[in-house]
């Protein structure tokens, strides 16, 4: 890859520490303010790495590296960074959290109105799923990262600051927990209803009679159905709605609390759970959101460092339930069939009838997580892969765009999603902008190429991956305080009126998981081509068979000159057999070279006779 992860990761916090930190005062907001989201994106561009990659650990001051050190200077020394760090994240904390000691999780600022420039204050304050699901996130980052710096901090003061950090991040991420919990929603419908018709259409990729196509789905979600009755916090009961032939549904994450959830017995102290208002019905976008936040929930640093409590433990699998009901359902639906899938007809069409690209990039992503559990082999990876190349190509980000080219819109301004049911609290229903398809398209990519096991189909999506960040590196802010930053959708697409000197803390951080996942692919172990397994035992077995016969001839008696080269010839014979099976590449070119360093001792015993 032409990405060089790391050493865009450490431009990146180069460019925020210069950017947040000035005269000794950590700096709030970007373009959009600042609010419990963009603020808490703000520090994952710092915390994400630094809390996933142990290259870029902060924590233990030991082990920082110097480039790293480098590129936070502006921040402190290695003792420095981190202490400011606990400092900042528990201003974060203390900012997002009421009188009463309830978290809050609005998304002022993000929040645009239908019709009208004017949010009211009721809907400004509004909880929302994304900032659930950032909360979770950075407060796992805070309490994993307060852990690790607790071990080598001696002044009671600081470990006393410490401490409180992380229980205020506890109380935050059950909070978190629980709003994930209460904004659940499952949506059952008739058939013949606009919603199923729409459903049908979208899945009925072979012409087939529609009842046909409704008993085939009812079965191929058998299991899911089977799954949600064991759903039972913070949901309505749909056994009863579920089991008739007749009906379809949808299930995942509306994009707040849901109207008339219940409250969720909770065993810690989290404050006021305030009663909801949105429609019980999921959303793409705030679904995928709930899947990537709970992810971390039950991932390896989690377990390790056992950064949950008891009862987070049980809210945990009671939200992992879900996960795994939210990302079979859109699986099956998207590969449904035995012809094209429907995730292969571009756009996708939600159940209440709008398409858009964004909406097939959104189904891709849930798609692909499902494939990883079911161990879904190439060819079906490789029909995912198809399909965000294409979508690369539509949304003119591999390709040249035009003047009034519509699939501009997809970057600039976005896709505005309405969010049903904000009316109740201002002069219009709130919309939702999303903005971040380039970013997300790539972060696929690379995460479908850590999962194919062919090395020409992973080096094809790869080169694809490349492709994307050329296109985003171009988006860079180049210019001003914010320089090295994100998003300038200008620099690509010239038809683009705005142009901004304050960074998109949502793009930037979007940016950063992808970089994140980039430096994971490059981490790992590289493909084990059974060809080059074949091709290189087969140069091994020859070179060991000339070395032997050197041997025989007696060149280990010859002087010590010739005993050295022999010595070094067997090393790197060993060496050779030794990674044949992990680096076979490797290991054919070290049979390579033996192989000329004993034809030239087979010559000159030639030329000498």
């Amino acid at each position: 890859m032409r990405m060089q992860p790391r050493q865009q990761l450490l431009e990146i916090w180069r460019a925020t520490a210069r950017l947040c930190y000035r005269d000794g005062t950590w700096v709030w907001g970007g373009r959009d303010g600042s609010n419990s989201i963009s603020d808490a994106e703000q520090l994952l561009c710092l915390m994400l790495p630094a809390t996933t990659d142990p290259r870029f650990v902060l924590e233990r001051p030991d082990a920082t590296s110097d480039d790293a050190l480098r590129a936070l200077a502006d921040l402190g020394d290695s003792i420095g960074v981190p202490r400011l760090l606990v400092r900042v994240l528990s201003e974060y904390l203390q900012r997002y959290t009421d009188l009463d000691g309830t978290p809050v999780f609005s998304g002022a600022g993000y929040f645009h109105v239908d019709g009208s420039d004017k949010v009211s204050a009721e809907q400004a304050g509004m909880d929302i799923v994304d900032s659930y699901t950032m909360s979770v996130r950075l407060s796992l980052a805070a309490i994993g990262f307060a852990r690790v710096f607790r071990t080598v901090v001696t002044r009671a003061q600081l470990r006393a600051e410490i401490d409180e950090l992380e229980e205020q991040a506890s109380r935050r991420l059950t909070a978190a927990m629980v709003g994930l919990l209460r904004s659940f929603a499952v949506y059952a419908f008739e058939a013949d209803s606009p919603a199923g018709r729409t459903l049908i259409r979208t899945v009925n990729q072979t012409g087939l009679p529609d009842r046909m196509v409704v008993e085939s789905l009812w079965q191929g979600l058998a299991d899911v159905r089977a799954a949600l009755r064991g759903v039972r916090i913070a949901a309505p009961d749909v056994n009863d709605t579920l089991d008739h032939p007749g009906r379809l549904f949808e299930c995942g994450w509306s994009w707040g609390v849901i109207r008339d959830a219940p409250m969720v017995d909770v065993g810690e102290e989290i404050g006021v759970q305030r009663p909801g208002v949105a429609e019980a019905a999921p959303y793409l976008y705030f679904s995928l959101a709930a899947l990537n936040g709970i992810e971390e929930l039950f991932s390896e640093r989690t377990r390790i460092l056992g950064l949950l409590t008891e009862e987070q433990e049980r809210l945990a699998r009671a939200l992992q339930l879900r996960w795994d009901i939210t990302q079979r359902y859109w699986s099956t639906v998207a590969s449904f069939g035995t012809a094209r899938w429907p995730l292969e007809d571009i756009p996708w069409r939600t159940t209440d009838n709008q398409e858009s690209d964004y909406f097939s990039l959104l189904v891709t992503a849930m798609t692909v997580q499902d494939l990883i559990q079911q161990r879904s082999p190439d060819t079906e990876l490789g029909r995912v892969a198809r399909v965000l190349d294409e979508l690369a190509g539509r949304a003119r980000i591999v390709r040249r765009p035009f003047e009034r080219d519509p699939a501009v819109a997809l970057h600039s301004p976005g896709v505005l999603i309405s969010l049903v049911g904000s009316e109740e609290a201002g002069p219009g229903r709130l919309l939702w902008p999303c903005t971040d398809f380039s970013p997300l398209l790539l972060k696929r990519m690379l995460g479908l190429a850590g999962l194919m096991r062919d090395p020409g189909l992973r080096g094809e999506l790869l080169r694809q991956a490349d492709e994307v960040w050329d296109h985003l590196s171009r988006r860079r802010i180049s210019d001003g305080p914010a320089r090295n930053l994100w998003d300038q959708a200008v620099n690509v697409y010239p038809f683009v009126d705005d142009r901004h000197d304050l960074p998109s803390w949502r793009y930037t951080e979007r940016v950063v998981e992808c970089l994140v996942a980039a430096a994971r692919l490059t981490g790992g172990p590289p493909l084990r081509s059974e060809r080059l397994v074949a091709y290189g035992e087969d140069l091994l077995l020859e070179a060991e068979h000339l070395f032997s016969q050197e041997l025989l001839n007696g060149a280990d008696t010859a002087g010590p000159a010739m005993r050295q080269h022999l010595q070094a010839v067997q090393v790197g014979l060993e060496r050779a057999r030794r990674i044949i099976d992990t680096r076979p590449g490797t290991a054919a070119a070290l049979a390579t070279r033996v192989l000329q360093e004993l034809d030239q001792l087979a010559a000159a015993r030639q030329d000498v006779e």
